[in-house]
């Protein structure tokens, strides 16, 4: 997402995600399978297909080549055009090729739909609500009757998609169960989960003090403050502000989610551990640690140009970063100085609860001219020649498969460039988490290391996903109000001038969302989830 997305989010937003839910973002998302087994995907649930069930349109040997219209509905999307040896491969898999067109930003989709000006598919993430209607899509599940009744959909994922009018109009993809997760060990998440790096140069120089706590952390911020005044010691992508912090606290939850506790659930800010929370991060502030400008950054680059560029000690992203930044430094040519990952865990609270359905999903839309030919190309790249296809390239030029029952590499992950140029990963318009987190299994990457950290304090919790208020309604218009009302109160409690300030300018938040509704909003929460969380017994 942007870098994340590229992975700079999912995302976030996600992260987005992530823990998100961006954390989600992007992903966001905060996002969340197939080891390569017939039986193994059967006991998963999911259609991971034979090879002669795989859903294609048909044999484009004789030359005949279907063109579908998609519009991706994310401004920050890597891939641009249909081209490369994925998107190649799958055409001649399929005889389809897409038409791609990228969001400008995220204004268009909805100018879209209200004009009825819409392509053969969608893929979104911000908009699946709004697309999961009958009058705008074809329901998945009418479609597979007619057209691909050997697409078969394991019952969570239909469960979790299927409006109140009984449809489900698109399955997205990053989506795991914990069980999923816990049956594959080589499945280890995707970039969308935060982390910070460290220059490892400059902690020789301090002694090689240890980090095995946010104690240990904060003291050597402070250490490099002191030797190297005019470095910064900690800068942060600006999508990835508190993730790490917050995962850190225990918190379960990013800064506009739910989170849950005695079976009741609550809106982020009323987390009993948030307020420590934002206490931390102004500590970060008034000891000069992190920059006031940091939350006011242009772009997402600025940061990354920091940390390569030797103008900061640590850099707050992703559990990417490290192999990222020192790909970045070394292609410079410099080579000076590398980076290394933080443990993902640095308290005994650290936790992450993934409330994630998934990231993004694809709909076929009553303007598509070929509903048949959409639906059976959705249904060959769920299965497991499709998956892999698209999340690792292509078999034997760009990964093999070994037979511990992963696919061993023959790129870094962490090379956008090369799997952006490749069209690796992001043809993913039907994928799962299971696949995806093996993509960043890759022995001797600090990022595989940072990730199975991650993944040991990883719980599941997609019945939390389910509260999404609906479009046009009384609670999304509420939450929209607190979400954008937290966005910008929060960085007057990072940055106030003292502990006290900062105290107080959290309780006027909490104070402010209350006044606006907030406990409607979660008495709706509350409702919303007693219904669902059925859906996962």
């Amino acid at each position: 997402m942007k870098k994340i997305r590229s992975c700079k989010m999912l995302t976030a937003v996600l992260a987005a995600i992530m823990m998100i839910p961006l954390l989600s973002a992007c992903g966001s998302g905060g996002g969340n399978g197939n080891q390569g087994s017939k039986s193994d995907n059967a006991a998963q649930g999911d259609n991971t297909g034979s090879k002669d069930n795989t859903g294609a349109t048909g044999d484009p040997g004789n030359g005949q080549v279907k063109e579908l219209s998609l519009f991706i509905d994310a401004p920050w999307y890597p891939v641009k055009e249909w081209k490369g040896p994925v998107a190649d491969k799958i055409t001649e898999k399929t005889g389809v090729k897409l038409k791609v067109t990228v969001a400008t930003d995220d204004k268009q989709l909805p100018l879209m739909i209200a004009s009825g000006d819409l392509p053969d598919l969608v893929f979104t993430y911000s908009n699946v609500g709004r697309l999961s209607d009958s009058k705008l899509s074809y329901p998945w599940n009418e479609l597979i009757g007619k057209y691909a009744p050997d697409f078969k959909i394991d019952k969570t994922r239909i469960a979790i998609h299927t409006m109140d009018d009984g449809n489900f109009y698109t399955v997205r993809n990053s989506f795991a169960t914990q069980e999923e997760m816990a049956q594959n060990k080589y499945s280890i998440g995707s970039d969308g989960n935060p982390g910070i790096a460290v220059r490892e140069d400059i902690l020789k120089e301090l002694g090689n003090p240890p980090i095995k706590s946010l104690d240990d952390f904060v003291k050597v911020l402070g250490m490099v403050k002191k030797k190297y005044p005019d470095m910064v010691p900690l800068i942060m992508d600006k999508d990835w502000l508190e993730q790490y912090f917050l995962q850190q606290f225990g918190t379960g939850v990013l800064l506009d989610g739910w989170y849950e506790q005695d079976g009741k659930v609550d809106y982020s800010i009323r987390q009993p551990k948030m307020l420590e929370f934002f206490k931390f991060m102004n500590s970060l502030y008034r000891n000069g640690y992190i920059l006031a400008e940091n939350f006011a950054l242009a772009n997402d680059q600025i940061d990354d140009q920091y940390a390569t560029n030797g103008k900061a000690f640590a850099h707050s992203h992703t559990v990417a970063t490290a192999d990222t930044d020192n790909i970045k430094i070394k292609s410079s040519g410099s080579g000076a100085f590398t980076f290394k990952m933080l443990p993902s865990a640095l308290s005994k609270d650290a936790k992450i609860v993934s409330a994630g359905l998934g990231f993004a999903g694809t709909f076929i839309t009553k303007k598509n001219k070929d509903p048949e030919t959409s639906i059976q190309f959705l249904q060959y790249l769920a299965s497991d020649e499709g998956k892999k296809l698209t999340m690792f390239g292509v078999e034997g030029e760009h990964w093999t498969w070994n037979s511990e029952g992963h696919p061993d590499l023959k790129y870094n992950p962490s090379d956008a460039d090369f799997v952006n140029g490749n069209g690796i990963k992001w043809w993913y318009l039907y994928n799962d988490g299971v696949t995806e987190g093996m993509l960043s299994y890759v022995p001797g990457l600090q990022k595989t290391q940072a990730l199975m950290e991650t993944k040991a304090i990883t719980v599941y919790k997609p019945q939390i996903g389910l509260i999404q208020t609906q479009p046009d309604s009384e609670e999304k218009t509420i939450k929209t109000k607190i979400d954008e009302m937290v966005k910008n109160e929060k960085v007057k409690i990072y940055l106030a001038e003292s502990e006290e300030e900062a105290v107080a300018n959290y309780n006027s938040m909490v104070k402010n969302a209350e006044n606006m509704g907030l406990q409607k909003l979660v008495d709706w929460a509350n409702a919303t989830y007693e219904k669902k969380k059925d859906l996962f017994k």
